[in-house]
This record gives structure tokens, C-alpha cells and sequence, in this order.
């Protein structure tokens, strides 16, 4: 597929401290996508402090499609996926964890999945990835196993995995999302808040090779709690009208 044609994804791709993931991950995503839609990659650096920023800068170099965004200080996982939507120039939007635990391979089938649902859907349908077999220590598995059930019985949104990486949707709807830190973790509810559709794609997990994970268990544990609180308040809140035009 060309590279001179305008991207119809954006696949946002935010990181810290990466340095050994980026250039096998960018692989990968090439190669998943490189027969079936035009493409263009952001990465957004939130602030590393290792050899990422040298990394994505020889990175640069082999792909034209890559586009590199740096937040000067760190300023969270779904603040610098909002800086990679914003800047993204295509209509669709991909993201995935930096860490090379999503897999690119998984991106077709999602976007095929978009691409089937009917024409009047499409603009508020959300693909998420299901990490129905999770290749982490069992202490994450369990803290994500109870966050997912708490969350699912307090939210309602139907969805397995909420903190999963590997999502899908138009770029627009997006936008549309309250921001606020950790949103990532909640899009799901929030896409469904807008009177959006969900649909779920069981992804392959993998283990990570490289590198060691920059959010603690306990960390995400309490600072969940209160989003999840205020999640709740903003559902109650807000309603979703149904439009008629008078004849």
C-alpha cells in the first residue's frame, strides 16, 4: 500500500521509557498493516528519562509513516494517548501499550470488525481487545481479574477487560470522551455514556521481554478507586437525548 496516500488509521502508541520495545514494535505494526490500509504511527514519548528519545529519532529515519510527539514531563498513559489522537490525522484511531505486550497481528481483525458493523453505528462503535489469556504475574492477573468485576458490576458496560491496550474507534468519538487522568482505563463506560456501541475481540497477550513496567499494582489499585467513584457520579449525571425532527 502506498505511503503518498492521507492515513484512514492513526495508530497511537503512547511510552516511557521504552527504548528496547520501539523498533520491534514498529516492525510489527508494519507488518500488520502495510497490505490493508493506509497508515501513519504515533508515538507520544510522556517524558522518558532512558535512550527512548534517540530511539524514536533513528526510528524516524526507516519510517516515514512515524510520527514522534514528546511530552516534556510525565504526564500519564492516557494524557499522552490524547496528545497522539489530537495531532492524528486519520479518521480511525488504533492505540497499543508500548511495552510489546498487544499485539499488532490482532489490528486487522479489529479493524475488519469496525468495518462490517452497519454504516449507522460505525461513528460511535468501539472495538476493544479482550486479553482473555494474560501472560502477567499472577498478582496483576488477580488485581485485574477483581478491578474488571468490580468495575463491570458498578458500570454495567459489558466489557471483560477495560484496562486492555489494543482499542479501536473513530477518532471523533474520541474527542467527544471527558478527559481526565486514567480515562484509558474507563473508555468503555464513557463510549457508552455517549449512546456508543462496544463490541469486544478476544487479543493475543504476551509476555514482556524487554523491560520492566512503569505502573505499580498498589498505585493503580487506589488511584482507580477514586476515578471508578467519579466515573459513577458522571454516568448518573448525564443522559443521553433522543433527537426527532417535527414534520
Amino acid at each position: 500500500m502506498t505511503e503518498t496516500l492521507a492515513p484512514e488509521l492513526s495508530v497511537v502508541v503512547p511510552v516511557r521509557n521504552e527504548a528496547d520495545n520501539i523498533l520491534p514494535l514498529l516492525r510489527e505494526i508494519h507488518v500488520a498493516l502495510k497490505t490493508r490500509v493506509p497508515f501513519e504511527v504515533i508515538y507520544v514519548d510522556d517524558g522518558s528519562d532512558d535512550a527512548t528519545p534517540q530511539v524514536l529519532a533513528e526510528a524516524r529515519k526507516l519510517y516515514s509513516r512515524l510520527v514522534v510527539l514528546r511530552h516534556k514531563t510525565a504526564c500519564g498513559q492516557s494524557r499522552a494517548v490524547a496528545t497522539g489522537v489530537r495531532t492524528a490525522r486519520a479518521p480511525l484511531i488504533a492505540t497499543l501499550d508500548g511495552d510489546g505486550q498487544n499485539d499488532p497481528a490482532d489490528l486487522p481483525a479489529m479493524l475488519e470488525r469496525w468495518r462490517a458493523a452497519p454504516e449507522t453505528i460505525r461513528p460511535r462503535l468501539m472495538i476493544t481487545g479482550w486479553r482473555a489469556d494474560r501472560r502477567d504475574d499472577p498478582i496483576r492477573r488477580l488485581s485485574s481479574t477483581i478491578a474488571n468485576r468490580v468495575r463491570a458490576a458498578l458500570l454495567g458496560d459489558g466489557v471483560p477487560d477495560s484496562g486492555s491496550g489494543i482499542k479501536l474507534l473513530p477518532r471523533d468519538l474520541f474527542i467527544e470522551l471527558p478527559y481526565f487522568d486514567h480515562m484509558h482505563r474507563f473508555m468503555a463506560a464513557l463510549v457508552i455514556r455517549t449512546g456508543g456501541t462496544i463490541e469486544t475481540v478476544r487479543v493475543n497477550h504476551r509476555p514482556r521481554e524487554r523491560g520492566v513496567s512503569k505502573y505499580g499494582v498498589w498505585d493503580r489499585l487506589w488511584v482507580g478507586i477514586v476515578d471508578l467513584l467519579g466515573v459513577m457520579w458522571l454516568i448518573r449525571r448525564s443522559r443521553v437525548p433522543v433527537v426527532e425532527k417535527p414534520e
